[in-house]
Parts: structure tokens; C-alpha cells; sequence
């Protein structure tokens, strides 16, 4: 079985739902608070781990009073968290979320995601080496990602760098990672245009931009590839992004075509919208098969 492992954000969601979202200096009268456990990293992780996949996470946690609901859901979760550490000089990360209409806003708090140490890679690089597929996102220090792309790169070892939320990377360390999924905002953000066909012709099999109900793109060397969404019912989209990435981690880390890859990840993203929560929704590899197996 292939090892995954992801660096990145471990949350605490707090997502209030409402029918209407409020204007600036507006109050409304919401529905429902929810707390759910989040963070994109954490995310993708139980995304991954869901499909069956050998799962690692490495992240910090506060010593708080929600940090010990946080590792367990990861280990319940069958995510390896003996890398993770809980630090005192910060709180645990969280993220604030409004839902209306099926779509999200969401504020991110880091907290402890911003506490990576600047001697990473000499601290964590066996751990790294243990592994055959890493995954990483920005909601933890960029020098961290620079420093991730840099090693794995050296050592042959297959990224996928999901670039959310957006910020500033140097292109020839963006380009060290083996498949960046961007959605078409971060796409144009990274690579400085709005065309994006160009785009992905630049970057053949290497950059896949998601493009939510309209499905994903990219080139394989020849032509441009559309992969289209499923359809399903909506209730929540947090979610979606990261089951996409880690399910597709999951599919490449079986040596599957980027196509039928990209199929994959679709189904689990489109099955993990179906309910409230980024994490409740996501599924398992039977139910992904199952879906599958009907396109």
C-alpha cells in the first residue's frame, strides 16, 4: 500500500448557517451553529484515509480545551497523527464559516498552523522519506511549502500542491510539485493571466484546475481535457476541494491515469457535498466505487 502523507492545517470549523448573508455593518438571524472539525490539511487527510489509503499528517495543535477532540477525530479517523505536536504558545486553529444557499465564506484563524519551525525539513526529512505521495496546501507558513516542494523535489518524491488559499509563490518553486490543482481564481492569481487554456497547455499533466460545478481541466500534451462534475444535490460545499485533492492523491498513489484520476476525485468531491460539514460528507472508497462504476 502506497504511504501518503499531508503537511498542513488542523481546525476546529465553526459554521453558522443562514438564509440570508449579511452586508457590511448588517445583522441577520441565523439558523444553526454547527462545529465540525476542519482545516484543509486535516481534510484532506481524512479524505485519503476514507479511500483506504496509508495516511500520515504532519501539524500542530494548541494545548487547548478543543485539541484533544481534534487528534481524536485524525485517529479515528485512521489518520496516523504521531506527528503532530501540541505546542503551548498558541491556540488551536479554527475557522469561521458562514453557509447560505449552499455556498461558503469562511475566515481562518491559524493559530498553531503558523507555528512550523524554521529547521523543518532537518527536523521532519526521514519522516518525509517514508513516504511515496505529499500532499500540501497554504493554510501553514509559505517557507514551510517552499521548503516541502524543494526536498520532495530532490528526492523524487510525487506533490500535489493545492494552492489555498491563494498567495504568492516563486514559479520555479511552484513548478517542483508533480500536479498543482488550483481552482480557476487561484489559477489566474499564480500563473498571471486569465486565459485558462493557456494555462494549462503551459503545464501539461501538471496543472489541473478545479472548476467546482463545471468539473476540472488540464492538458495532456496533445489537447485540452475536460473532466466533468457529477451532479448531486447540494448542502454544503466546504468540503469539496479537499476530498478532491486527497482522493485524488489517493488514485495517482495507484499509478491510475490522470484522467480516470481526476474522475475519482470528482465522484468524491461530489459526494462529499451531499451533507453539512467539511469532513461528514466525505466518503468511502465503496461508495465512491459504487458511483464509478455508473459514469
Amino acid at each position: 500500500m502506497q504511504k501518503i502523507l499531508v503537511i498542513g492545517s488542523i481546525n476546529v470549523d465553526f459554521v453558522v448557517s443562514s438564509k440570508v448573508r449579511p452586508k457590511i455593518g448588517e445583522t441577520v438571524i441565523g439558523e444553526k451553529l454547527t462545529v465540525t472539525y476542519g482545516g484543509k490539511g486535516a481534510n484532506q487527510a481524512i479524505a485519503a484515509a476514507r479511500l483506504k489509503a496509508s495516511v500520515s499528517m504532519i501539524g500542530k495543535v494548541g494545548v487547548d480545551f478543543i485539541a484533544n477532540d481534534v487528534l481524536e477525530n485524525l485517529n479515528k479517523n485512521n489518520v496516523d497523527i504521531s506527528n503532530v505536536e501540541s505546542i503551548k504558545q498558541s491556540e488551536t486553529g479554527s475557522a469561521h464559516i458562514t453557509l447560505s444557499d449552499g455556498d461558503n465564506s469562511i475566515i481562518v484563524i491559524p493559530g498553531a498552523n503558523n507555528c512550523f519551525e524554521k529547521n523543518f525539513i532537518e527536523k521532519f526529512s526521514q519522516v518525509i522519506l517514508q513516504h511515496d505521495f505529499v500532499i500540501v496546501q497554504n493554510e501553514i507558513p509559505a517557507f514551510i511549502v517552499e521548503q516541502v516542494l524543494d526536498f520532495c523535489y530532490i528526492n523524487n518524491i510525487d506533490t500535489i500542491y493545492n494552492p489555498a488559499p491563494f498567495r504568492e509563490i516563486a514559479l520555479d518553486t511552484l513548478l517542483k510539485a508533480k500536479y498543482i490543482t488550483p481552482n480557476e481564481h487561484e489559477a489566474i492569481s499564480l500563473l498571471k493571466t486569465k486565459n485558462l487554456k493557456e494555462i494549462v497547455k503551459q503545464y501539461p499533466n501538471q496543472v489541473i484546475i478545479t472548476l467546482g460545478s463545471k468539473g476540472a481541466m488540464y492538458f495532456d500534451g496533445e489537447k485540452i481535457v475536460k473532466v466533468k462534475a457529477i451532479k448531486t444535490t447540494v448542502v454544503d460545499t466546504t468540503g469539496a476541494g479537499d476530498t478532491f485533492n486527497g482522493a485524488l492523491a489517493v488514485a495517482l498513489s495507484k499509478d491510475e491515469p490522470l484522467f480516470k484520476a481526476i474522475n475519482f476525485a470528482n465522484v468524491a468531491a461530489s459526494l462529499s457535498i451531499e451533507k453539512l460539514g467539511a469532513q461528514a460528507g466525505m466518503p468511502s472508497l465503496s461508495m465512491v466505487e459504487e458511483k464509478f462504476k455508473k459514469l
